[in-house]
This record gives C-alpha cells, sequence and structure tokens, in this order.
C-alpha cells in the first residue's frame, strides 16, 4: 500500500512552471528517497502534500485520504521535519516537547513516555541544554524526535543533511533508517550517496516531473551495466590480457575493465587459466545513484 499517492501535480510560480505533471508513490514501510538538483520542485512537492500549498493540477494522497489547502486533516499523519527548523531558543529539548504534546493534546504520562524514548532514538536522551547553545546536528535530531512525537504515519524530511558535516550526515542517517521501523520516511535531497546508504526505493526529478522511480534494487536491475573489474595477483600479464583483449582498459598496473556478455567474460576466464594467470577479484560494476541520475539529467 501506499502511505503517501501523487497524481498528475503541476504547479508554477508565475510564468515559471516548477512541476509539470509529477506522479509519485511511495510505499509504506519505505526509506523513501526524494532525488533532485537544487531547485528541482522537491520543497514545492512536500508542502503540497501538507496542504501548505495549492497545486494548479493534480491530486494527492496521504493514508488514503485526499489533501486539500487549507483543511489539513491529512497532517494528523504526517511528521515533518524542514531544511532549517526553528526552536524556542530559552527551552531545553524536554520542554520544548512537552509544549508539542500539549498542543497536540496528549496526556502528561504519553508525553513524558514519548519525549524519553525520542530523546534516547535521536541521542540527546543526557543533553541538558537550552536549545541557543545546540549545534545544527543537535536542531536536526530535536527536528526529528518533534516530528515522530505524535507517531506520524509518514515522517517527510526536506534536505536533511544538507548543511552538516560527515559526522552530523552519518548521525542523521542512521537516526532515519532507525526511525523506519516507526513510520514511512520520505527525504529529499541532492546527496547522492546519503540516499544510496539508506534508502529502500527512490523517484529522480527532473524537468518537474518523476524521470524515473522503484526500488533501489529495480533501479540499479534495469540500468545495469555490462561492465566488469578483473583485479590481477601481479602486473605481470597485463600486456597479454591487453593485447588478447583490445577493448579492455588498464586500471592501474594491476587491474583492467571492459565491457562484455557472458560469452566475453567465458572468454577471459579460459585465458586466464589457460595461461594460468592468478587474480583477486573478477566483479560487476554495479551502477550508483550518481550515474542513474546523471544519465536521466541528461537525456
Amino acid at each position: 500500500m501506499a502511505i503517501l499517492e501523487i497524481k498528475n501535480l503541476t504547479k508554477s510560480f508565475g510564468d515559471k512552471a516548477v512541476l509539470t505533471g509529477l506522479s509519485l508513490s511511495v510505499p509504506e514501510h519505505s526509506v523513501f528517497g526524494f532525488i533532485g538538483r537544487n531547485g528541482a520542485g522537491k520543497t514545492t512537492t512536500m508542502k503540497a502534500a501538507l496542504g501548505l500549498v495549492s497545486p494548479d493540477g493534480g491530486e494527492i494522497y496521504v493514508a488514503g485520504e485526499k489533501v486539500c489547502r487549507g483543511q489539513t486533516g491529512t497532517n494528523r499523519h504526517i511528521g515533518y521535519l524542514p531544511d532549517v527548523p526553528e526552536f524556542y531558543p530559552f527551552m531545553t529539548a524536554r520542554e520544548y516537547l512537552t509544549l508539542c504534546g500539549e498542543s497536540l493534546g496528549m496526556s502528561k504520562a504519553e508525553i513524558k513516555q514519548r519525549s524519553e524514548e525520542l530523546l534516547s532514538l535521536v541521542g540527546l536522551a543526557g543533553e541538558k541544554h537550552r536549545v541557543r547553545g545546540y549545534s545544527r546536528g543537535m536542531k536536526q535530531r530535536l527536528g526529528i524526535a518533534q516530528a515522530l512525537l505524535s507517531r506520524p504515519k509518514l515522517l517527510i524530511c526536506d534536505e536533511p543533511t544538507s548543511a552538516l558535516d560527515p559526522i552530523g550526515r552519518k548521525e542523521i542517517l542512521d537516526i532515519l533508517l532507525a526511525a523506519r521501523e516507526q513510520t514511512t520516511v520520505l527525504f529529499s535531497t541532492h546527496i547522492l550517496s546519503d540516499a544510496e546508504r539508506i534508502c529502500t526505493d527512490a523517484a529522480f526529478l527532473e524537468g518537474g516531473k518523476i524521470a524515473l522511480q522503484g526500488s533501489i534494487s529495480e533501479l540499479k536491475s534495469i540500468h545495469r551495466t555490462q561492465e566488469f573489474t578483473l583485479e590481477l595477483a601481479g602486473g605481470e600479464h597485463m600486456p597479454a590480457l591487453l593485447s588478447k583483449f583490445p577493448r579492455a582498459k588498464a586500471v592501474g598496473t594491476e587491474a583492467l575493465s571492459f565491457c562484455g556478455g557472458a560469452d566475453e567474460i567465458h572468454a577471459l576466464l579460459a585465458f586466464i587459466a589457460e595461461k594460468k594467470i592468478a587474480f583477486t577479484k573478477i566483479e560487476r560494476a554495479e551502477p550508483t545513484l550518481e550515474a542513474l541520475f546523471m544519465e536521466v539529467a541528461a537525456k
């Protein structure tokens, strides 16, 4: 079942068309990467799903319910983390979550229990300082805790790692991966390595619509390359291999890459066996999300 379904979404700002027929389906209990370059329309799409932006055309459904601008009943299913979350700087993390819980009508006992669970999840359980002293990464963590407070069916995060250092990015990605046990995670990003690290599914936004979408394994399978890499135990046989297989290319002094089907692989293995050439590894080069996105962007 799709927790978020977007059908033929269009949106223009003045004479600039941002979304030109975007259709998207986010499966339940997935970590879904919404991938696109800066300014591609990722934030506009997310705000439309939250009922904060009125699309020019198309329909959006969250947990089977239609999203209507200004009538945001569907938002009870959603937790949202903007790219730059803001907090009351004079509060502690627990005080802020208590305020949020009270605004949601949660009981004091439920707020306390849920706050402790989430602060532990995001690594802020032992933090006593007020938010004014938090780093960017700590604010992102608190933002995730706040977004998960009401046990939403869908957690939407807008560029959650874009301004963080490598350690901060890893921490946030680990938290989002752990949050999958509680909810479906949709996060927009232009950092393809982040999406590749934790996503089960992804969609590529290009030209105002979705160019590719599916599970990570499906996307890689569809666009699987015919490139292989052979790593040798030494470099003395490299000239003979390059002479026998002229389409191969040297990679350093002890490896070569080549493109070919099963027949060429069998011929290579037969030649290696005949000449008793020692090698350490032979593998197919897996396509990366970066390679897939560059292919999409080039069309």
